[in-house]
């Protein structure tokens, strides 16, 4: 297999399996098999992904076929309910047990995003409840000890905790993103800086890079299409309708409105060596995946060596 790998590999540049096969929205993709995927992943040159549906769950079959391409396993999103001091022991225990199967696929890194009070992923909710619950006094204090503790476990695996903050949960608008990292130890809580889902929560992406940058271990790149997620803040649109009428694009784009030029700059000159990770939800009948994968490549490496050209003057 002919692999378009090119010499901006060393940023680590990858792509989540969600703009083929989306795992909050059943149906989209459902066609696509996991060696296609990972077959024109690998033909357009990322060497990155995360755990995906399609994917088997095995650590040595799954290790052995992400070889097979080339591929490494950048990270798994686990969806957690610390804020709810009554599960905290139990769901402690089985964020370990996702701890030790990152660890065997040889990652660094572990997503985590609170699912508790949830517009869709609360199990102690009704699915036809769409609106976000905040989170208590008592919730954000279980929460945070259980991120430190959580913490502490991958630590201990010698892995480090990576915080998503996401549309459609507790932690999504810039005050409640400050209002987390102002609550966690720095030295254990790291932040998933995710461009889209800081737009999306009314952050503007670049500050809130420049704001935590000391904090932020893991990127995730996203555009956002404006004209959609204006119409989605006046309708009261949940998450996952958003996705459907095309809320998020890939970095490269015209329809997306994120200018990525000064994000990459900073990332760049700061020295940021984690994951770059494509992670741009579309219905893949909509958006072709191929084509909109390639896009964000091809956009990433000439913005990236157009920065290093600057630079190098």
């Amino acid at each position: 297999m002919e692999m378009n790998q090119t010499k901006n590999n060393h940023f680590r540049i990858g792509i989540a399996p969600i703009s083929w096969v989306n795992d909050d929205i059943p149906g989209l993709g459902d066609h696509y098999t996991q060696d296609q995927v990972l077959s024109e992943m690998a033909s357009i040159g990322y060497i990155s992904t995360e755990m995906g549906r399609l994917f088997m769950q095995d650590p040595p079959s799954l290790k052995a076929k992400l070889d097979e391409y080339g591929i490494q396993l950048a990270s798994k999103f686990v969806g957690t309910l610390f804020s709810d001091a009554s599960r905290l022991e139990e769901e402690l225990q089985s964020f370990s047990e996702w701890v030790k199967y990152l660890k065997k696929m040889g990652c660094e890194y572990v997503i985590v995003c609170e699912m508790g009070g949830s517009m869709h992923w609360d199990p102690r909710r009704s699915q036809e409840d769409m609106t976000i619950q905040k989170l208590t006094n008592s919730e954000w204090e279980s929460l945070v000890e259980g991120l430190h503790r959580a913490a502490h476990i991958c630590q201990e695996h010698e892995m480090q905790l990576v915080y998503h903050s996401h549309a459609g949960t507790v932690v999504e608008t810039a005050e409640e993103i400050d209002r987390l990292m102002a609550l966690t130890d720095p030295s254990l809580v790291h932040l998933l800086y995710d461009t889209g889902h800081a737009l999306y929560g009314g952050y503007d992406p670049l500050e809130l890079l420049e704001k935590y940058e000391d904090r932020i271990k893991y990127v995730h790149l996203k555009d956002v299409r404006r004209d959609v997620l204006e119409y989605v803040r006046k309708e009261y649109i949940d998450f996952r309708t958003a996705v459907v009428k095309g809320l998020f694009t890939v970095p490269g784009d015209k329809e997306g409105c994120i200018d990525f030029k000064p994000i990459f700059k900073e990332l760049i000159e700061r020295g940021y060596d984690g994951w770059w990770i494509v992670e741009a939800e579309q219905d893949p009948a909509v958006a072709h995946p191929y084509k909109y994968a390639k896009m964000a490549k091809d956009y990433i490496d000439s913005t990236i060596m157009s920065i290093q050209a600057l630079n190098q003057r």
